[in-house]
């Protein structure tokens, strides 16, 4: 039966034998008759049974007669006293998922094994009873169970435990009722007991916010032993305190003093968990941060790499939130740059990106161009993407870290890598226009020796939209037409859209670019030869050096208005006639999947064969879905669309966050809607507001959702007129109404008639800074100098105790909603005075600069001095209204 399957290291000397080489389900069926022997062999019954444990466990399916046969012969088996064989039997017990006619014949032997002597018997028939019982057998054993949560062997109290753990999804009402037996174990000296034990109590009390909570407070002083009990009380603690964040008064953090308290146990684990759970804190203050990062510390330069790897990607997370207070561990992590295990390398490396300097990003690009040859593509993702939000922090520093970009972008590495890379220097490039020319240059190179299909197109598209912009475009015209000649028929189509932009949109190059595309009407694809005909006939064939009409730009490069899906399906439906076919008929909302479709595809895994999404400006999509809707079309251009506000809270029954889409003089709210009921189909979905606290704008408009099926989002909108240049702020109240229907999960049909129903969300608030768009400048001397002091307005002003001046400084950050600049919205730890730079447009499109100017004193109060500059005296007083009136 057995195979022989030859080591590794080709040693035709010693050979090993796998039991399980080329076992079938016939063959060990078979030997399965072993179990009816009147003698039966032990040692030979166990074999069979880890046969079919083994063919069960790699997806082998047994048909009903076969599992019934196996099932019968194995119930012989328990006339053996063999220990080894009776642990077999109820493994396979369990493997088999006896029918409920077919469990009666094993509960009697079960029920006598939960009574017998023999510990070990009585762990485990505990375990196969409530696998494979149902609620009817349950309440005759439950006597049994509540007597073995409180037994005297760990062993069997253990498993009565994580017995009802699985009970209870199916049998809540049950398991509830031996809180008290649970309550006791919780007190166990066992470590696993008393594990187990908080587990279960927790569960049974979880949806009793108070109840949680009072069994916090009563085991947080101090009654648990076990270090994963401990784990598991932190985790709880936690909860309790994110829970009474939103009541909480001011003044210390309920329960903060047990997680610091924890931070001096003698579990690594306990230490680990406490200080994790600390960094995780809503709000958490330098303070209180600050014995966690200390334990962390010491924790990398540990022996263990378990250790070192917990901390630094804990380290890595905080440094997201507080950089300042990760920088004293900056000279551990710099050692775990070379440590053996990649991961932790990356990890402290990414941190050090993170919490570093503008004077260290030198040094570290050093470190890193030796270290990124040693590690995975996987790492070297996270490293880019650190490496560009370093860039963005540090405009000034865009030239060293655009050609550490280009410089690993010409190295070996897979297609997620290179993207990565691309995606990065396309993102500098439109974030800091100083480093336009050098990234779309780097790109270029990039594309002459680019295996990639999608990156050379995507490359060459993005060439077509900002190259036309720079002060020389013809010097692009090289890279583009060699892809003409060198590459296949998809980047040669691609490359021929980019120089009929070129052409449409720099006169002075339109003969010379009409040449080239001539050349392209002999190409071999007729994709190609199509672009050509079409461009050439539509921007003027005769290649004369004139301005290109507006028109023929939007209809060749202009967005699209209507959904790619829909014009796909639109046209597939279309049937040959007289009429040609008309754009207008395509509908422009996104059909939902149905529930079985989405179900379906939901499996399928995903991976390259999908392609990914192209980058795309969010301002550019959201202004491009807005306009698609003609309630909307008329309010001009959208000046600043917000972050998602979330109005829900996380896994309600019904996830809802709204973006604020700001224009001259409208506000439109995008509310987008998620349901995550499997069983319901939510119809006519709209939100309901109430403005009487924001009497400045009233609604002129409003977009319904016709049909919001599980799990697949969808958007309704609300417009709002307010005064033309007045930044109007407002609290509007939120209530989501529709009409639900229930559905098949089977069929996914839903019932034709449905019940209007209505869901209470947070209220949402308009504020000055909404009014506000972040944008930087490279070097904010030169334009706070450019700008002039016309309209400079400077003031001071108190701001009161403060925890800290990194507080008042972000505070008053969010509240204007400019971009800081230079990184100076990060400060030295215990500064007592500090300087902020923040740039931005107003809406009117009037630039503001801000000079922000701090200081603390031994009582915490901090002073702040606001120096504003911008190019309309109005703005700058406005600026100066939202501090006073903040």
């Amino acid at each position: 039966m057995a195979q022989p399957l030859v080591k590794k290291d080709d040693d035709r000397d010693d050979e090993e034998y796998s039991p399980f080489l080329g076992i079938e389900k016939g063959a060990v069926l078979q030997e399965a008759r072993v179990f009816n022997d009147p003698q039966l062999d032990s040692r030979r019954c166990s074999q069979v049974i880890t046969k079919l444990l083994y063919l069960l466990n790699q997806g082998e399916t047994f048909t009903k007669v076969e599992a019934t046969e196996v099932f019968f012969s194995v119930t012989k088996l328990f006339q053996s006293r063999d220990i080894g064989l009776r642990r077999m039997v109820y493994l396979i017990i369990k493997e088999l998922s006896p029918s409920a006619d077919e469990v009666i014949i094993v509960t009697s032997s079960l029920m006598k094994d939960m009574n017998s002597k023999t510990d070990m018997y009585r762990a485990n028939a505990i375990r196969v009873l409530c696998r494979i019982t149902d609620g009817t057998l349950l309440t005759q054993i439950e006597r049994y169970l509540k007597q073995a949560i409180v037994d005297k062997n760990p062993v069997v109290a253990s498993a009565a435990l994580v017995s009802g753990i699985h009970l209870l999804q199916t049998n809540p009402e049950i398991v509830k009722r031996w809180s008290n037996e649970v309550q006791e174990a919780v007190q166990s000296r066992a470590a696993l007991v008393q594990f187990h034990a908080l587990a279960l109590l927790h569960q049974i009390r979880q949806n009793d916010r108070l109840a949680v909570s009072k069994l916090v407070t009563s085991l947080t002083r101090g009654t648990v032993r076990s270090p994963l009990a401990q784990c598991l009380l932190i985790r709880y603690t936690s909860q309790v305190i994110r829970e009474s964040a939103g009541n909480a008064q001011m003044g210390d953090r309920p329960f903060y003093d047990y997680l610091e308290g924890c931070l001096r146990h003698k579990a690594e684990m306990v230490i680990f968990e406490a200080a994790r759970a600390i960094t995780e804190l809503h709000g958490v203050t330098t303070r209180e941060l600050t014995p966690a990062i200390t334990v962390l510390q010491l924790f990398l330069s540990s022996s263990k790499p378990v250790l070192r790897f917990a901390a630094v990607r804990t380290l890595n997370k905080v440094a997201m939130t507080h950089p300042m207070a990760v920088t004293n561990c900056n000279i551990d992590m710099e050692s775990l740059i070379s440590d053996q295990n990649r991961s932790i390398a990356t990890l402290a490396i990414t941190t050090l990106l993170k919490t570093g300097n503008e004077s260290s990003v030198d040094r570290l690009m050093k470190q890193i161009t030796n270290f990124m040859s040693d590690i995975a593509d996987e790492f070297k993702i996270v490293v880019v993407e650190a490496i560009r939000s370093l860039c963005l922090k540090f405009p000034l520093k865009y030239r060293a870290l655009m050609n550490f970009l280009s410089n690993i972008l010409r190295e070996e590495g897979g297609f997620e890598y290179k993207k990565a890379i691309v995606d990065s220097i396309v993102i500098l490039i439109r974030d800091i226009p100083d480093a336009k020319e050098s990234g779309l240059l780097h790109l270029c190179e990039f594309i002459e020796d680019c295996e990639f299909t999608y990156l050379s197109t995507q490359i060459l598209h993005f060439l077509g939209i900002e190259g036309p912009k720079t002060s020389d475009p013809s010097k692009y015209i090289r890279y583009i037409y060699n892809r003409v000649h060198l590459e296949n028929a998809t980047v040669r189509a691609s490359a021929v859209s980019t120089l009929a932009k070129f052409g449409a949109l720099v006169d002075s190059l339109k003969p010379r670019v009409f040449i080239l595309l001539r050349r392209c009407l002999f190409d071999s694809d007729d994709e190609v030869r199509d672009r050509a005909t079409l461009y050439l006939n539509t921007l003027g064939g005769d290649g004369s050096v004139v301005e290109t009409d507006s028109d023929i730009k939007d209809f060749l490069f202009g967005s699209l208005d209507v959904p790619l899906v829909n014009l796909e399906t639109s046209l597939k439906n279309y049937e040959a006639s007289e009429e040609p076919f008309d754009l207008n008929s395509v509908p422009k909302e996104i059909k939902s999947q149905p529930l079985a479709e989405k179900k379906a595809q939901s499996k399928k895994p995903a991976g390259l064969g999908a392609p990914p999404s192209a980058p795309v400006s969010t301002v550019d999509a959201y202004e491009k879905l807005l306009s698609s809707f003609p309630e909307f079309s008329n309010f001009g251009k959208l000046f600043k669309s917000s972050a998602p506000v979330e109005l829900t809270e996380p896994e309600t029954e019904y996830a809802v966050n709204v973006v604020k889409h700001i224009f001259d003089s409208h506000v439109v709210f995008q509310y987008n809607c998620t349901n995550t009921i499997p069983e319901q189909l939510l119809e006519n979905v709209i939100v309901a507001v109430d403005a009487s606290e924001a009497e400045e704008f009233s609604e002129v408009a409003s977009k319904p959702l016709a049909s919001l099926p599980y799990d697949t989002p969808g958007q309704t909108f609300l417009a709002f007129e307010r005064p033309e240049g007045v930044p109007a702020v407002g609290k509007f109240s939120n209530t989501l109404r529709f009409i639900v229907k229930e559905v098949d999960p089977t069929t996914g049909e839903a019932e034709e008639d449905g019940v209007e129903d209505e869901y209470q969300l947070e209220d949402l608030e308009v504020v000055p800074a909404d009014y506000i768009l972040k944008v930087p400048v490279v070097n904010f001397r030169n334009a706070w100098e450019s700008m002039g002091p016309d309209f400079e307005r400077i003031d001071e002003y108190g701001l009161g105790q403060r925890e800290s001046l990194t507080e008042a400084v972000n505070t008053v950050i969010n509240l204007l909603g400019l971009q800081p600049c230079e990184g100076t919205e990060v400060l030295a730890s215990n500064s007592r005075s500090h300087t902020c730079l923040l740039s931005g447009v107003y809406i009117g499109n009037v630039k503001v600069l801000v000079r922000l100017s701090f200081g603390i004193d031994s009582s915490r109060e901090v002073a702040m001095k606001l120096a504003v500059r911008s190019e309309d005296e109005a703005v700058s007083d406005a600026i100066h209204e939202i501090v006073g009136s903040g």
